[in-house]
Parts: structure tokens; C-alpha cells; sequence
């Protein structure tokens, strides 16, 4: 997993092709020609299931402008999950990038968006795959309910490994890099203390839990444990199959191998989803409606971390992953709030948004004051 700073981390890119001299439909077609091709598809399908199911033009048009904002609501949100993507990203070979944009799509939009809305209504309510189906397309409005039901859970595990996600990064004493030096370089020195990060998301587990009533809280602090420990197995599988490489590479074998950050990066995408798939329900109670809306956005989204690897971006532009971590931690607080209240997605995108502007705005004047590193590395 990340630790430092992209510029330090690995040896700079190649010198990226510079925008000016690649025309914008050339960008378009290379990066996000599948996506486009996607989204189509979707569209198509979108169009084909308003007329089946409402057998007019306006209720057609209606579903199909659903579809479209859940797809901007997916990409607004995830825009911070795209640039930690290019980070895991950037250190893995092309197979496995490629890997990640094609098998990995599988996991984010059929297991993500259509198998988790179902599998929680299913164990929740006790039914069986056929039966579940059944209710989210016939009683779309239990179907929503049921998965609403499931929300304090789904905060606290999602909200748990997403802040771990976050912490760690700047948990690090290592990390030579800061973008808000204050804050970040007390941090850096805490790192020294093993386990800091465990301790504050613990502490920020109980806190939450206290607000809760009895039977949410435990279901909180259970959900809140297990994302923590599914952040540990994940960070030591990670460890372990470096290890094995290191130790290949000490015999003289070419490794080429991106596993655990494959592993990782499709577990990160599942936390990032959580709060969209919930927060669609807002525009939505319909199974296949919210599956093409997210799903589109989810194509996006791998598209733009392969186009951040590709063009060198977090390297050119020193601050912009830190922007990115520092939105993970407050998107993963906001979910382990939301268990007790309630917080616009709109606000969470436009944090995320905020910060992240910020970042590469700091990055670019960063490198109007040192043109010399800009250039080495393509900024």
C-alpha cells in the first residue's frame, strides 16, 4: 500500500505526453473509449427497460435521466478513490492494470452494485436469491427499506476501512512529503508509536457507538472491527506476497506480479461504494436502475485511474495525493457518522472536491516556484 508521496516512491515516469500536443478526441478515445462504449451500452439498456416498464416516452426519458445522475452522483464521489486507485496503481505492471480495468470492472459493478444490495436484503430478511429478486424488482419500496435497514453496519465497516485507508498514509515515518505541514508532520512523528492509527479509529468507534442506541451500538462496533480487520488482512497479504517477490527477485527472477495491490485496490473500491449505492436510493428504489447508473460511473472511475498512471499525473503534481488521502479520511468520518446522522452526499462530494482542488492548486504553485523538479517530472 501507498506510504509515500508519489514522487518518491518509485523512479520517475517517463516523461508523459503533454496535452497540448495530443489532441482532446485522441485522449478521449485512448483513456475512455471503453467507458464511452460502456456507457452507451447502458444507456441502451436503460432505454429499452423505461419502455418495457413505464411504455412511454416521458416515463422513458425520466428513467434515463436517473441513470444519468447516478452515473455524475458515482464519478463526483469517487474522484478522490480514482487518484488513490493511480497510487496502488502506478506501482503494478500493465498486465495487472489492465487486469484491474477489465476483471476487477466485474467485481465493482455486478458484485458491488447488483450481488451486495442483494445479498444484504436477502440476509436480512431472510430469503433466498430467487425471492430476493423477486422483491427488488416487484416491491421495489421493501427492497429499499430493507437495505436502509442495514445502513449502521454498512457505516461502520465501510467507514472503518476507509479511515484506515487514510491514516496510514500519513501515519508513516518515512514520509518526507507534506502538503498541510502542520498537522501532517505531527502525524509522521506519532507513526513512531506502533499502532497509532488502530488506536484513534478505535477511540473514534467507541465515540460514535456511545450515541447510538444499545443494539445499533454493538452492530456498529462489530461492523467497525471487522473493517479494521479486513483492512490488517488485507495490508499483511499485500506484505506477504512483496516478501515472496523480494525473495525471487534475490535469485535472479523477473517478478512481474500485482496481486495484492489488485486484491487491495478492488477491496478500497468496495468501501468507496458503499455510500453510493445507499445514497442512490435517494433518487431511486429500482434494482436495475441504480445498478446501470453506478455501474457507469464506476467504468469512469477505473478509466480516470488509468489515465493518472499513464499520463504521470500524481508524480507532475506533488500535492494532489495527498489532497486525495486527506478526502478518504474524511469520507470514511463522514460514514461512521452518518450512523447517527444524516449527511448529504452532496456535501461529502464537495468536500472531497474542495480538498482535492486545493491540493493540485498548491501542487501547481509548487511547481511555478521550482520549475526545475516540475520539468524532471513532467509537470
Amino acid at each position: 500500500m501507498p506510504r509515500k508521496c508519489a514522487i518518491e516512491a518509485s523512479p520517475a515516469p517517463t516523461r508523459p505526453t503533454s496535452p497540448r500536443t495530443e489532441p482532446i478526441v485522441a485522449t478521449l478515445v485512448r483513456y475512455y473509449g471503453f467507458a464511452i462504449i460502456f456507457t452507451l451500452a447502458c444507456l441502451g439498456l436503460a432505454a429499452w427497460y423505461g419502455w418495457e416498464s413505464t411504455g412511454s416516452i416521458g416515463g422513458t426519458a425520466s428513467l434515463l435521466w436517473i441513470v444519468l445522475v447516478l452515473s455524475v452522483l458515482e464519478i463526483s464521489l469517487s474522484f478522490d478513490n480514482a487518484v488513490v486507485n493511480a497510487s496502488v496503481l502506478k506501482e503494478m505492471d500493465e498486465v495487472w492494470q489492465r487486469r484491474f480495468l477489465t476483471w476487477g470492472i466485474a467485481f465493482a459493478v455486478f458484485g458491488m452494485r447488483v450481488v451486495f444490495p442483494l445479498a444484504i436484503v436477502a440476509i436480512a430478511a431472510g430469503l433466498g436469491p430467487i425471492e430476493t429478486i423477486n422483491l427488488s424488482l416487484n416491491r421495489p419500496d421493501e427492497y429499499e427499506r430493507i437495505v436502509s435497514s442495514a445502513h449502521v453496519g454498512i457505516a461502520g465497516f465501510g467507514g472503518a476501512f476507509l479511515t484506515m485507508v487514510g491514516l496510514k498514509f500519513f501515519f508513516d515515518l518515512e514520509k518526507d512529503i507534506h502538503w498541510i505541514r502542520w498537522i501532517e508532520e505531527q502525524l509522521s512523528k506519532f507513526a513512531a508509536l506502533p499502532a497509532a492509527e488502530i488506536a484513534v479509529l478505535l477511540l473514534a468507534l467507541w465515540g460514535i457507538s456511545e450515541m447510538l442506541p444499545p443494539e445499533e451500538a454493538l452492530t456498529f462496533l462489530i461492523a467497525g472491527i471487522l473493517g479494521l480487520v479486513t483492512f490488517i488482512a488485507v495490508e499483511g497479504l499485500n506484505a506477504l506476497l512483496e516478501l515472496k517477490e523480494e525473495a525471487h527477485r534475490l535469485q535472479g527472477a523477473v517478478v512481474r506480479s500485482g496481486l495484492g495491490g489488485f486484491l487491495y485496490l478492488n477491496v478500497l473500491d468496495a468501501s468507496f461504494s458503499f455510500d453510493g449505492v445507499i445514497g442512490a436510493f435517494a433518487l431511486s428504489n429500482n434494482m436495475i436502475v441504480i445498478a446501470l447508473g453506478l455501474s457507469i460511473g464506476a467504468m469512469f472511475v477505473r478509466s480516470m485511474t488509468i489515465h493518472l498512471v499513464r499520463k504521470g499525473t500524481l508524480a507532475a503534481y506533488r500535492f494532489l495525493e495527498h489532497g486525495a488521502f486527506w478526502a478518504i479520511i474524511v469520507l470514511g468520518m463522514i460514514m461512521l457518522l452518518s450512523a447517527k446522522f444524516h449527511i448529504s452526499e452532496t456535501v461529502t462530494g464537495l468536500i472531497g472536491a474542495v480538498l482535492i482542488g486545493l491540493s493540485l492548486a498548491w501542487s501547481v504553485l509548487y511547481n511555478r516556484q521550482h520549475p526545475d523538479e516540475a520539468s524532471e517530472l513532467g509537470g
